[in-house]
């Protein structure tokens, strides 16, 4: 672990959330063996984080992103709501495409480290976050420099803000849509019902705020999901 030094930091209180229960537990063990490090509690899921953090008020919450019922991206902008800078998100998640990335900086968290980092990283990520600095991971801090090149852009920052509430199946959807195929061509590819495949767009088109398949198809190539 980060040799602290002489001068120990105050203790930073740790809210975890994730679904998986090993890996709330792994990061439990690997966590309290840090001297200035207290894990208050870890939740299973959106509203059990949100239930936890008015009564624990964490410094910083350990983030995962895919979850059911309520996602990482909207606990986040809870918590920003109702805490403000008072507790810190910090996401910790098996996600490293940009989508996900700008979608929790843009919902308000202070920083975003990949479940493959190393365990130093992420015990140096918390400390960051708990100071009120900003923490990227090497891996994914090259996104938001290309980003700066090339020019913020608020309406493409809206849409990859949307595309991470979307279920893996609603994704490869949008993909196929946005490669020309029908209803009935992606029913066959992905060995599902016309119905289901329906009811897939219908969902996508209300998450993504879209009206047509025509939006769909412009959706997929901006965001690149298409060659």
């Amino acid at each position: 672990m980060t040799d602290m030094g002489e001068n120990a930091a105050e203790t930073i209180r740790i809210l975890l959330v994730d679904d998986h229960d090993v890996v709330r537990e792994g990061l439990r063990a690997l966590l309290s063996a840090e001297p200035d490090f207290e894990v208050i509690g870890s939740a299973r899921s959106g509203p059990e984080a949100m239930e936890m953090i008015q009564a624990l008020t964490p410094d910083v919450m350990l983030m995962d992103i895919t979850m059911e019922g309520m996602d990482g991206l909207e606990v986040t902008r809870r918590v920003k709501a109702c805490c403000g800078d008072a507790v810190k998100v910090l996401a910790l998640t098996i996600h490293e495409g940009q989508d996900y990335f700008f979608a929790m900086l843009h919902a308000g968290a202070s920083g975003y480290v990949p479940k493959r980092a190393a365990s130093d990283d992420l015990v140096q990520a918390i400390r960051a976050v708990a100071r009120g600095e900003i923490y990227l991971h090497p891996s994914v801090a090259g996104a938001l420099v290309q980003d700066f090149l090339e020019g913020y852009d608020p309406l493409l920052a809206e849409k990859r803000e949307a595309l991470p509430r979307l279920t893996d199946r609603e994704r490869e959807v949008l993909t196929l849509i946005g490669e020309g195929l029908r209803n009935q061509d992606i029913a066959e590819r992905l060995a599902i019902s016309p119905k289901t495949v329906s009811r897939h767009r219908e969902n996508i088109l209300r998450k993504l705020n879209l009206d047509t398949r025509a939006d769909l198809i412009r959706y997929a190539i901006t965001m690149g999901l298409i060659e």
